[in-house]
Parts: C-alpha cells; sequence; structure tokens
C-alpha cells in the first residue's frame, strides 16, 4: 500500500506543488491509464484481511492445559486397559471444557471490520481532466479529489485548495470540535491533530470544501497505521484471575504426578500389588486430584456476573474481563464523550456590565439564563439581548429532536449558540439575512448583514482577538462606550483558564448597505459581550471519579484536547486537586524514551495532545509497574489502546463499531459511573469465585486423599476413577453454581484493589482447604471402612463413599459463604435462594445416582438403605462443626479479614 514515506517531502510541512511533483501528479489530476497502473502498483484502497487461525486449531489450543494433559493421559491409560466407560467420561469431561472456551474466541477479525466500514465508498476524482465518481477503493496516490460538506475523506490527502473547509476528525483524534483546515504547511513534526493542512482517510467534512492530492491509501493511511496498531498490540493480556489459576493448575499437576509416583512406588515395593491395580490406583488418583470442573465453575460464574453486569448497562464481550475489571487499578478514559457530554455548551456570558450564568448542558434548549442567580428576561436586559440576536444572525446550525436527544445539524459551536439563545428566548425569525462572510481559518470570524425590525446592522461572532482589534466601542449600560481592552482581555484569559473555549459577539449599524465583504466588515465594531463554551463534564461522572479514588483505583484523562482545555476539565471533573497536576502533551511524551515514561507515569493524571501511539506507550507504562489498566474511549483512535489494555471499555452510544468490536466491556448507557458499578460488580464476582475455588479444592483434596491413604494402607481402592468424576462434576455443575450469587459484601468498595500478584487462594485459605480437605476425607474413608465392618459389599461401601463425600460437601458449601467469619448464623439461610436450589438439585441427582438402574451399570453404584444414609448425614453435620471450629481458629492467627 501507498505510504507517505514513500515521497521525499512530508506532505503536511510542503507546498502544495512540491507535494504534487513528489507525487508525479498535477493540478490536472491523473489519467485513467495512470491511475490504473498505479493501482496495480499500490493495489487497492482498503485494509488488508488480518490471517486467521483455523477453527480446527483454535478448538484444540483449549487443550493445552497442564490439567488438562493430565486427563487425557488417564483417559488413554484407560483405553488401554480396556475401560472404555471410564475413558468415554473422563474424555467428555476435557472436550466439554475446551467447547466452552472455543464459543468465548474470535473477537479480533470483528475489531478489524469495524475499521474497515468507516471507509468511504465512493469519491470525486480528478482523471482525465474531468471530475469524475469513482470507487473509493480505486483512488490511488497522485488522484486529485475535491471533498465538499458531509462527505467522508477517502483517503489521507494534501489540501490544495480550502474554502471554509472545517472537518470532524474526533474518532481519530478526540478533538470535540472540527477541526479548521487550510492550504499551509505546518511543521514536519506536528502531530496528527495539528496537520491542518491534511485530511485524513474516514473522517467527515462538517463545513465548506476542498480539492486535494492523494498521499496515502489502504494500509498506509492514519487508520491503516492504527490498523495495524490493534493488530500488533498483542491479544489481550491474561486477567489476574486467569494468571492466578494457571499457577495453581501447574503447582497442582506437579503435586499431583509427584504423589501418584510415590503412590505406584510404595504400592508396588511395600504392598507387592500387580501393576494394572497400581495404574487403575494411579489413574484414580490422578482424576480425584484434578479439579475437572474448575473451568466451568469459572466460567458459570462469570456469565452469570456478566448477566448482572447487562442489568447494569455494561455489556461484557470476554468473560474475563469481568474479573478483570473487578482488579483495575489504573482507568485510562479519553476526555470527549466519555468523561464529558461531547455536546458543546454555552455555559457563561459577559457582556460590558454584567455576568450571565446559562442553565442546562448539551444542545437540548431548556434551562435559564441567570444573572446573580435570578432570571434574565431578555426585555430587561439590553446587552443580553444583542449578543442572542448576533449569535442567531451567524449561525447556520440548527438543533433537531430525535427520540428524546437533540443533536445539531451544523457546527457544534453554533449549535450551542442557537441552544444558548434558543434559552434565552430571543427569536430567529424577525432576522433577515441579506448577505454573510463565511467563517474562515484565516479570518476566525463570520459576519452577517442582516435587517431586523426594519433596522440594518453587520453582526459579527469569532475569536475574540479579531473582534477586539477591530471593535472601538462596547455596549454598557445600553449604550455604547469606549471599550475597556484590559479589561476584555482579562475576562478572555479567566474564560480561557477555565477550559472554556471563548467566541466574542459585535455589531455596527449598516443603513442602505446591501452587500457584504470581508473589507466592509470594518474597524469601527461595537463589542458586545464574551460567550464561554464548553464541552461540559458528566455530572455523574464527577461522583464516579470520586468513587474511584475512594476504592483505590487511580484516574487518569488521555485526550487529544490540548494541555490547558484537558487541565481544566481534570480539575472540574476531580481528577486532580485544585492546586493542579503535571500535565505531559504529546510532544513532550514523543521525546520521551519508554524508560523516562515509566519513571514518570505514576505521577502524571493528564495526557493531552496524544495520539494512538501514545495511548499504548501510556499504557505499557503503567503495565510495567504491576498496573492493571482500564481504557476507555470512543474513537477509533482508542482501538488499539483498548486492545492494549487489561479491560478495554468502549461507550455504547456514541463509540464506533470499532472501538466495540476492540472492547472487553461497552457501556450501554456512555456513562462512565458505569464503569464504576461494573468495577464492583467485577471485585464481587472475584469474591464469588475465590468462595467457589475454596468450596471446589477440599471435592478433589479428599478423594486423592483417599485414595492415597487406601494404597498406602493396602486397602482396597473406596472410589473408582468414574464415581469420583460423578462427584467432581455433580458439585461443580449445582452446589458451586449457588455461590455465583452471593450479593456482594460490605464495604466492598471501600477496600483497595486486589495486589497484582496476589494468589487466588491466600495462605489462610489454603490452611482451610487442607483442614476441609482432611475432614472430608477422613469423614469419608471412615463410612467406608465402617460400613464394610458391618458387613456391606464393596458396592454398597463405595456407594456410601460417595454419598458422604456428595453431602458433607453440601454442609461445607454453608461455611464457604462467610469466609471471613461464621457461618453458624441465621443469616447463611438467607440473602441467596440459589443455595437452596443447588442443595435440592444435589440432592436430587444423588439419589438418580445411588437407586437408578442405568447409573448402577455406569457408575457401579448400589442401593442405600437408611442406615448409610443416617452415617452420611452424621459424618456431614461433623464436618460443619469442625470446619467452623478451624475457621475460628484461623481468623484467630491473624485477626478478623473480610475473606480471609
Amino acid at each position: 500500500m501507498s505510504t507517505v514515506a514513500q515521497s521525499p517531502v512530508v506532505p503536511y510541512a510542503a507546498p502544495p506543488g512540491e507535494v504534487l511533483a513528489a507525487l508525479g501528479s498535477n493540478e490536472r489530476g491523473l489519467s485513467s491509464d495512470d491511475a490504473a497502473r498505479r493501482l496495480a502498483e499500490v493495489g487497492p484502497n482498503r485494509l488488508p484481511e488480518p490471517p486467521r487461525r483455523h477453527p480446527v486449531l483454535r478448538f484444540l489450543a483449549h487443550f493445552d492445559d497442564v490439567l488438562i494433559y493430565i486427563l487425557l493421559a488417564a483417559a488413554v491409560l484407560k483405553a488401554i486397559l480396556g475401560e472404555w466407560v471410564d475413558f468415554a467420561v473422563i474424555l467428555v469431561v476435557a472436550v466439554v471444557n475446551a467447547l466452552v472456551g472455543y464459543v468465548q474466541e474470535g473477537r479480533a477479525a470483528s475489531a478489524l471490520a469495524g475499521i474497515a466500514t468507516m471507509l468511504s465508498v465512493d469519491a470525486q476524482a480528478l482523471r482525465d481532466g474531468a471530475w469524475q465518481h469513482v470507487d473509493a477503493q480505486s483512488v490511488v496516490p497522485g488522484d486529485v479529489v475535491r471533498v465538499r460538506s458531509g462527505d467522508r475523506v477517502p483517503a489521507d490527502v494534501r489540501l490544495l485548495e480550502a474554502v471554509t473547509l472545517q472537518v470532524d476528525e474526533a474518532a481519530l483524534t478526540g478533538e470535540s470540535l472540527p477541526a479548521a483546515k487550510d492550504v499551509a504547511a505546518v511543521a514536519a513534526d506536528a502531530g496528527v491533530g495539528d496537520r491542518t493542512s491534511m485530511l485524513f482517510s474516514g473522517t467527515i467534512v462538517a463545513a465548506g470544501r476542498g480539492v486535494a492530492v492523494v498521499t496515502a491509501t489502504g494500509a498506509g493511511t492514519e487508520i491503516g497505521r492504527i490498523q495495524a496498531l490493534v493488530t500488533g498490540a498483542g491479544q489481550h493480556l491474561e486477567t489476574p484471575l486467569t494468571r492466578q489459576l494457571a499457577r495453581l493448575g501447574k503447582q497442582l499437576s506437579l503435586t499431583i504426578l509427584g504423589m501418584a509416583a510415590v503412590m505406584l512406588v510404595i504400592g508396588r515395593v511395600v504392598h507387592a500389588f500387580a501393576l494394572d491395580e497400581l495404574v487403575s490406583a494411579a489413574i484414580g488418583f490422578a482424576v480425584a486430584a484434578v479439579p475437572e470442573g474448575l473451568p466451568a465453575l469459572v466460567t458459570i460464574t462469570l456469565a452469570l456476573g456478566v448477566q448482572q453486569m447487562a442489568r447494569r448497562h455494561a455489556i461484557t464481550r470476554r468473560l474475563p474481563a469481568v474479573e478483570g475489571l473487578g482488579s483495575v487499578t489504573t482507568i485510562c478514559s479519553d476526555k470527549t464523550g466519555t468523561l464529558t457530554k461531547n455536546e458543546m455548551t454555552a455555559s457563561t456570558v459577559v457582556t460590558g456590565g454584567a455576568t450571565y450564568t446559562v442553565e442546562g448542558l448539551g444542545y437540548e434548549p431548556t434551562g435559564r439564563v441567570l444573572l446573580d442567580g435570578a432570571p434574565a428576561p431578555l426585555r430587561e436586559h439590553d446587552d443580553l439581548a444583542a449578543m442572542t440576536l448576533a449569535f442567531l444572525a451567524c449561525a447556520d446550525a440548527r438543533l433537531v429532536e430525535s427520540g428524546g436527544r437533540w443533536t445539531v445539524v451544523g457546527q457544534p459551536t453554533e449549535g450551542a449558540l442557537v441552544a444558548l439563545a434558543r434559552k434565552a428566548g430571543a427569536d430567529a425569525d424577525r432576522v433577515v439575512r441579506l448577505a454573510q462572510v463565511p467563517f474562515e481559518s484565516s479570518n476566525k470570524l463570520s459576519a452577517t448583514l442582516d435587517e431586523h425590525d426594519g433596522v440594518r446592522a453587520v453582526h459579527v461572532v469569532g475569536a475574540p482577538d479579531r473582534l477586539l482589534d477591530r471593535a472601538t466601542t462596547e455596549l454598557r449600560g445600553g449604550v455604547a462606550a469606549p471599550l475597556d481592552r484590559a479589561r476584555w482581555d482579562a475576562v478572555v484569559d479567566d474564560l480561557g483558564g477555565r477550559g472554556l473555549r471563548v467566541l466574542a459577539a459585535a455589531r455596527r449599524p449598516a443603513p442602505g448597505e446591501d452587500g457584504l465583504s470581508l473589507a466592509a466588515v470594518g474597524d469601527e465594531l461595537e463589542l458586545l459581550g464574551l460567550v464561554g463554551i464548553v464541552d461540559p463534564p458528566r455530572p455523574e461522572a464527577v461522583q464516579a471519579i470520586a468513587d474511584c479514588h475512594a476504592a483505590g483505583i487511580h484516574v487518569t484523562m488521555i485526550t487529544g484536547d490540548h494541555a490547558g482545555t484537558a487541565e481544566a476539565i481534570a480539575r472540574e471533573l476531580g481528577i486532580v486537586g485544585p492546586d493542579g497536576t503535571r500535565v505531559v502533551t504529546g510532544a513532550e511524551l514523543e521525546a520521551m524514551t519508554q524508560d523516562e515514561l515509566r519513571r514518570h507515569v505514576l505521577e502524571v493524571a493528564v495526557f493531552a495532545r496524544t495520539s494512538p501511539e501514545h495511548k499504548i506507550r501510556i499504557v505499557r507504562a503503567l503495565q510495567s509497574h504491576g498496573q492493571v489498566v482500564a481504557m476507555t474511549g470512543d474513537g477509533v483512535n482508542d482501538a488499539p489502546a483498548l486492545t492494549r489494555a487489561d479491560v478495554g471499555v468502549a461507550m455504547g452510544i456514541k463509540g464506533t463499531e470499532a472501538t466495540k468490536e476492540a472492547a472487553d466491556i461497552v457501556l450501554a448507557d456512555d456513562n462512565f459511573a458505569t464503569i464504576e458499578r461494573a468495577v464492583e460488580e467485577g471485585r464481587r464476582i472475584y469474591d464469588n469465585i475465590r468462595k467457589s475455588v475454596v468450596f471446589l479444592l477440599p471435592t478433589n483434596g479428599a478423594q486423592s486423599l483417599v485414595i492415597l491413604v487406601a494404597v498406602l494402607a493396602g486397602l482396597a481402592l473406596p472410589l473408582q476413577p468414574v464415581q469420583i468424576l460423578w462427584v467432581n462434576l455433580v458439585t461443580a455443575v449445582t452446589l458451586s453454581l449457588a455461590l455465583a450469587g452471593e450479593p456482594a459484601e460490605r464495604g466492598i468498595m471501600s477496600r483497595p484493589p486486589r495486589p497484582a500478584g496476589s494468589h487466588v487462594v491466600t495462605p489462610r485459605l489454603l490452611a482451610l482447604i487442607i483442614v476441609a480437605s482432611l475432614l472430608i476425607g477422613g469423614a469419608t474413608l471412615g463410612v467406608y471402612l465402617l460400613d464394610g465392618r458391618l458387613g456391606a459389599s464393596a458396592g454398597t461401601s463405595q456407594t456410601a463413599a460417595v454419598t458422604v463425600l456428595a453431602v458433607a460437601q453440601l454442609t461445607f458449601l454453608f461455611s464457604c459463604r462467610f469466609l471471613g467469619s461464621s457461618s453458624l448464623t441465621p443469616r447463611v439461610l438467607r440473602g441467596n435462594r440459589l443455595v437452596w436450589i443447588a442443595c435440592g438439585a444435589l440432592v436430587a441427582l444423588q439419589l438418580v445416582f445411588v437407586y437408578a438402574p442405568f447409573m448402577h451399570a455406569w457408575f457401579s453404584s448400589t442401593p442405600l438403605g437408611v442406615r448409610d444414609w443416617a452415617l452420611a448425614a452424621g459424618a456431614a453435620v461433623v464436618v460443619l462443626l469442625l470446619t467452623e471450629a478451624a475457621k475460628a481458629v484461623i481468623r484467630g492467627t491473624e485477626g478478623p479479614a473480610r475473606a480471609m
């Protein structure tokens, strides 16, 4: 694909003629033959399709886990021994786990396709000396194209002509206002947002028209470069939970293999077991020790959390991101449309004699204009009436309501002025426009010749410095007074320091005039006043940021806006304190090495004038400190950083498709406060996963303990491998599922985020798991031996042992509901109806296991009598009481804790 680098000049820093020459083109464009030849050389103007992994390989990748390897090895050994039922059961468990993971994949290709939808579908190119409509994919470097208001720019182009041209680059740069464009060259080190002589592929022309030469197409464009960043940002990093579970799996696998080897040696040397018996015992031990239900448990818990988050307007695209969001330590947020409304709003009006405050946010024309807290009607305030009349006269924008939401058709700044005028009660129908001087970036003003109530006047709106230079008087107290330039300069500085965009309004009488030119605007204007316009912060974002700070979460604003605006908004949002903070610009960041950025990144709360590469560098620098980073955004420029971050959060309403597809979580209401609620939900889910892990592991510990003790003592196996799998699966899909519905603990958002290196199983929880394993395993082995001494058959004793395992897990479930406090309280019976549903399901399934004839054939179970059920129930109660005693001892070693 063509790139700017192919040209010996930097397009935006060189004169138009020099750029045309470097591209082998001229102002008459290309011939059709030349365009076809170049198309064959550089390829079509589209983003390349990324390579995709074959679905079979994606599926097989989910078997790449140490614990699954152990299960598969056990299945192979069972097949060699001809025990096909056991082989089938073990294999089905492994395949089901792989299918669950496979279904959750495949989002990266969609992200790239979302970016591709931003490309223009057609273009106007000058070929063979005539303007032609051509397919945007056929545009090549050197083509001369033209654009006008409403067009999507077909490629990266260097302007040759521009007439009042303004382009909406918010999706690319994060700027909330359209960027003014002209043909003048800029500095070679100018950032993307400052390259005013360039138009970029996929951006929208907001006003004016222009002619330009194509400098880059396809992958060589800024959007193409962003696509490469999305591809090169790497796969999503593992969340803290997946890292901890992977570590736990490796530790378990080494333990399992080591214990199995010891068991084989002792069984062969000490007890002279036959080889086939030892192999069967080793397989039983491995199957007992492997928590094959753990992946399904985590997936189900996360899936239930996803449903809960969706009800709170946070849509999850990737299950592990739920837990990842709960452990976030830093949120990197774009400003425009995320922390702010992305709707320009006039908030302050300053005239010669008063300062007015404007109520309301966005383009909705509801609210009042206040003076000292009281409404200011136009009939009593001539200065305000003159200001709003000037705004209506010069504005071409109009406000439109659709579905209860107000939007602007035209310039956002003009929309803010129209909304202000309508709030004040001004009537646009009484103004008749006779002539106009449209806004141009070189003049920074617009002017109209109007007739209002039979009186003609020129109204001017524009940059304060330009109008102050042309004004000699100001409207003060209803009459013209000498201009106080020093006062107005101070007001401009004050408004600008508050992050407001400042515009001025002026007028002059124009009796008998019929036309208007820039020169005719004159330099004896009467200044009417100033208006401060802001992209207002979302009110709920202020509280959400305060809540994040209370939860130990650092909020960093990364924006394409100017440093002054960014700092003022950050101060208003509460991201920084009243004393301010260091603001790092894109140019400063560009000059830093990655090591320098790493040293300073934790000290900076605001990054301004950034590019997509900068955002990725910031995220990586934070991650190098062990930070768990969430990146929020809505523009295509955010997609690469969302991909790189631990958790990518996109805006659902204003977000581009590219960003939503790249994100892990999409906010359906575009509300930053939803992130805070999602963090709370993520913490609750992690707590519940931890409870579930603590509940599940003693099952495996108890089973493997029973097998190990039996072999070491020279006893017959109390449990068969398929019976072990039955207990593992039935408890994982019933009892452990109940803990997914546990409500959030008190003060969950008052505690700091979990350290990135903390283990999902803390030392105190490990002690509880060991104690529970010993208690449940001891109860199981005890009932098995007692049943045998009472004359029961081997099958009955094994079935009784399986039942003890299941029922003891049921009572242990209640202990796991409150890991940091005693479960011997009436509260344990309330607050989570899933507990009772799961207990009922477990009892029903165990009854099927004990009494269904087909289960007898599959699992070698037999019916039990009242005595065996009484033994199982008694053992389970003892397990509950001793577990609670152990919890009290463990708590007492280090004092009370919320969740051990």
